[in-house]
């Protein structure tokens, strides 16, 4: 849960999808611009519209093209929006106390009972969570991969999209029968329309799990200060944002 607030951070303002058509993802090139941004912004909330306070959608980072930047922005934004998702999904199980029924370590080590989400994370071994962050950092080094088939999204790819996870002397060295997005196939006959839609409602839903997530734990470590979650969520006492209790590069948290 923690792990998921970390990764939390509001992007810049940024517009839904608009993949050319094409037969193939891998022939799919994607150069937005901020005159496109502005225009589906409208799609995505005509209330708001387009909102750039900081003026990210005219930058250059590192050194990039202002559509390699808005690139970067975009995927930034999704996948925050993806991972607020899951927090607030994973939020509202572990506070009704869900959880697998078998042990959760090899040593037989159950799964904690605790229905405070960040203090269920603190019960949480360090074993356990080196293996999740080793996971992590292998879906992170794929999703960057920029190959033939794959177009970086900095590089006229498509943000968000991420790359199916390939096989044999050139991937991964084992049969993987699923991939990551749509592993049973079931957007494949879906038209563009229907899929641009859905992009649509996937970046609002995003926006809406990062205010709620971080609306929780804000709450969760400073009571009152959302006042319609008051006496909803428990009280944290703890260092939200840290991976771990102890802080293996210095002092003990809180010390």
């Amino acid at each position: 849960m923690k792990l998921a607030a970390l990764s939390l951070s509001l992007a810049a303002s940024a517009a839904a999808f608009a993949p050319t058509q094409t037969s193939s993802r891998g022939q799919v090139s994607l150069q937005e611009t901020k005159a496109d941004l502005e225009a589906l912004a409208k799609e995505l909330n005509p209330v708001l519209g387009f909102y750039d306070p900081l003026n990210l959608a005219e930058a250059e980072f590192w050194g990039q093209s202002n559509e390699a930047t808005i690139g970067f922005l975009r995927h930034a934004e999704i996948k925050h929006g993806r991972i607020a998702m899951f927090a607030f999904v994973g939020y509202i199980v572990h506070a009704n106390g869900i959880k697998f029924p078998w042990a959760m370590q090899m040593d037989g080590t159950p799964f904690p009972s605790e229905t405070n989400p960040p203090a269920l994370w603190d019960a949480v071994s360090d074993s356990a969570k080196w293996q999740i962050f080793s996971l992590i950092a292998f879906l992170e080094f794929w999703s960057e991969l920029s190959t033939p088939t794959h177009k970086h999204y900095m590089a006229g790819g498509k943000p968000g999209d991420y790359p199916d996870f390939v096989s044999g002397p050139e991937g991964i060295p084992h049969p993987v029968p699923f991939s990551l997005y749509d592993p049973f196939k079931l957007s494949k006959n879906m038209s563009e329309e229907t899929k641009a839609r859905r992009l649509r409602a996937e970046i609002n839903n995003g926006r809406l799990a990062q205010l709620s997530i971080l609306a929780f734990l804000s709450e969760q470590c400073a009571p009152g200060s959302v006042p319609l979650l008051k006496g909803v969520v428990p009280a944290y006492d703890g260092e939200p944002m840290a991976p771990f209790v102890t802080n293996y590069l210095g002092q003990p948290f809180g010390y």
